[in-house]
């Protein structure tokens, strides 16, 4: 049995006409004939009374015709279904990022991807940057966002917003005065940094420390950068932070620049390169439209 032989049967049994039908097919009357007397055949059943005056349904074909129409529409359903998710909008998504995103840019752009795809599940999975590489190739998330792009034979990034790296001092600190900071001023300060192993990130600031000519003398380590930023409140020491931020501790902390040298923190989308169709290229896409933090 074929779908073409549920699509002629349907059309006999709304038209009860072999000419009607045949003219709504698009097929001449002995083509449909023949679908018709295979179908009946392959079911061993009489669908139609057939007379020199009319066509109508038997008993089995009132009932086949429910379930035929039941079949067409699951299937079109299905259609219908595939190509949204094909066009990524349905499906279900799993992203992972780290707790301080949920502080900046991100809910605003993830509410601007549910307006535009809220057929589509986001999952969220708090985890340390560290982790996401893996998840991602064990196709545990499918996207992870991170302020390190990840690109090689199997990953690759995509920059969503920039993201400076500014100063962040107490606010009763010497510095505070200053307008701008160079990165070697602080070499005599004590830090409050993120743990060296929970991010690329992380390590990325340390190194440009010492590229500025000294090794950060590290006072307190934490994993997510909210705390880091509370430890600078309470005066516990300095901290290299993205300027997303900084700016949600208000007149806690003081920012300073640091010059157009200055370290990046900017946010990426990192996703597997075989993601080429589907949630993911959309959701990238729309997260990358959200405006960067001033």
């Amino acid at each position: 049995m074929e779908l073409r032989h549920l699509r002629y049967f349907i059309a006999l049994a709304e038209e009860l006409s072999f000419t009607r039908a045949a003219r709504r097919l698009h097929v001449s009357q002995p083509p449909l004939s023949l679908q018709i007397a295979q179908l009946e055949a392959e079911l061993g059943v009489q669908l139609f009374v057939r007379t020199s005056r009319r066509v109508e349904l038997t008993l089995a074909g009132q009932s086949y015709l429910a379930d035929a129409r039941a079949v067409l529409e699951r299937l079109d359903a299905a259609r219908l279904r595939v190509s949204a998710i094909g066009q990524g909008q349905a499906g279900r998504i799993e992203v992972g990022l780290s707790g301080s995103h949920f502080l900046g840019p991100f809910p605003q752009a993830l509410a601007r991807y549910r307006q535009h795809y809220p057929g589509v599940d986001v999952v969220l999975h708090e985890m340390q940057p560290s982790l996401q590489p893996g998840a991602l190739r064990d196709k545990r998330i499918d996207v992870g966002i991170a302020r390190t792009p990840v690109n090689d034979d199997q990953l690759a990034s995509t920059l969503l917003w920039p993201d400076p790296v500014v100063a962040a001092l107490p606010p009763d600190h010497a510095l505070a005065k200053r307008k701008v900071l160079a990165l070697r001023d602080l070499r005599s300060e004590r830090f409050v940094m993120l743990r060296r192993d929970s991010s690329a990130h992380a390590e990325y600031m340390v190194q440009c420390c010492v590229q500025a000519g000294f090794a950060p003398r590290v006072a307190q380590t934490t994993v997510e950068l909210a705390a880091v930023l509370s430890l600078v409140a309470a005066g516990l020491g300095v901290a290299l932070i993205p300027l997303s931020m900084g700016v949600l501790f208000g007149n806690r902390v003081v920012l300073k620049a640091l010059g157009a040298k200055a370290p990046r923190a900017d946010v990426h989308a990192v996703q597997r390169r075989d993601d080429a169709l589907g949630v993911v290229p959309a959701f990238v896409r729309v997260m990358a439209t959200v405006s960067p933090p001033a």
